[in-house]
C-alpha cells in the first residue's frame, strides 16, 4: 500500500465511520477504484484506522469520562449489549451475508427509511434533547435498533440514529449517543480482529499504517464536530437522499463489471 492510498482511505474511514451512510461501502469502492485487494497488510490497515476512530470519540467527548457520567455509560453498555451478543452467536453467518449487492441495497434502504422516519419526525418535539438524560428503555431499544448494522452496508451510526428519533431523542442527542455507542462496539469488534490477525501485522508496513492512523484520526475527530453544527440547522434528509443515490452507484458499477461482486473494504 501506497501512502496515497493510506491517506484517502484513512479520510474515507475518518468521514464515513461516524455519519448515518456505512463506511463499508465507501471502503469498498475506494479499495477497487486504486486496485488494492484484500491482503493481510490491508486487513491489518483497516483495523488500525478503525482504532484510530475510537480515539477520536474519546479526544472529543473526553469529558463523559467523568465519574458523574457513570449512569450514562451504564446506559451505554445496556445498548451494546444486543449487538454483541447477536454478532458473537451469529458470526459465521453474518459473514454470509455480505455482497456487494446486498450493501448497495442496504445503501438504499436505509436512505428510505430516514426520509420516512425525519417526515414523521418533523412536526415533533423530542422527549429527550440532552444525551445525558436518556432513559434505561430508550438505550435498551437503541440497542436493539443497532443490531440491524449488522446486515452489511446498514450503517452502524445510521441504525442507532435512526433507533434514537423513533424512541424521542433529538437530532444532535441521536448522534452523540451514536458516537459515545462506537466505543464499546468498535472497541469489541477491532479487538476480536486483532486478536484472530495479530501475525497479519507483520506483514503490514509501518509507514502506512501510521499515516492512515493519524489521518483518520484527524478527520474523524472533525467530522463529528461538524456534523452536531450540522444537526443544530438541518435534519438527516440530505444523509437519506445521499445513501439512495450511492446504492444506486454501487449498483452500477457492479452490474457493469467495474467493482467485484465479491469486493470487501
Amino acid at each position: 500500500m501506497e501512502i496515497i492510498h493510506a491517506v484517502i482511505l484513512g479520510i474515507i474511514e475518518g468521514i464515513t465511520e461516524f455519519l448515518p451512510i456505512s463506511s463499508t461501502g465507501h471502503l469498498i469502492v475506494g479499495s477497487e477504484l486504486m486496485g488494492l485487494p484484500q491482503s493481510k497488510a490491508n486487513t491489518a490497515f483497516e483495523v488500525i484506522i478503525q482504532l484510530s476512530a475510537i480515539l477520536a470519540v474519546i479526544a472529543n467527548y473526553k469529558d463523559k469520562f467523568h465519574p458523574r457520567y457513570f449512569d450514562l455509560w451504564v446506559k451505554l453498555f445496556i445498548a451494546f449489549l444486543p449487538i454483541a451478543a447477536i454478532g458473537f452467536i451469529f458470526s459465521d453467518q453474518i459473514k454470509a451475508l455480505f455482497s456487494v449487492r446486498i450493501v448497495a441495497i442496504m445503501f438504499i434502504i436505509g436512505g428510505i427509511v430516514f426520509l420516512v422516519v425525519e417526515y414523521f419526525q418533523k412536526n415533533k418535539t423530542p422527549e429527550t434533547v440532552n444525551v445525558e438524560d436518556i432513559s434505561y428503555k430508550q438505550a435498551a431499544l437503541i440497542g436493539i435498533a443497532q443490531v440491524f448494522a449488522l446486515i452489511p452496508g446498514t450503517s452502524r451510526a445510521g441504525s442507532t440514529i435512526i433507533g434514537a428519533l423513533l424512541v424521542g431523542l433529538s437530532r444532535k442527542a441521536s448522534a452523540e449517543f451514536s458516537f459515545l455507542l462506537a466505543l464499546p462496539v468498535l472497541a469489541a469488534a477491532s479487538g476480536y480482529d486483532l486478536l484472530k490477525h495479530y501475525k497479519e501485522f507483520s506483514g503490514a508496513q509501518l509507514t502506512p499504517l501510521l499515516v492512515g492512523f493519524a489521518v483518520s484520526f484527524i478527520v474523524a475527530y472533525f467530522t463529528m464536530k461538524l456534523f452536531i453544527r450540522f444537526l443544530e440547522r438541518f435534519t438527516f434528509v440530505p444523509f437519506g437522499i445521499y445513501r439512495i443515490v450511492f446504492g444506486v452507484i454501487l449498483l452500477y458499477l457492479l452490474y457493469t463489471g467495474l467493482i467485484s461482486p465479491t469486493a470487501h473494504g
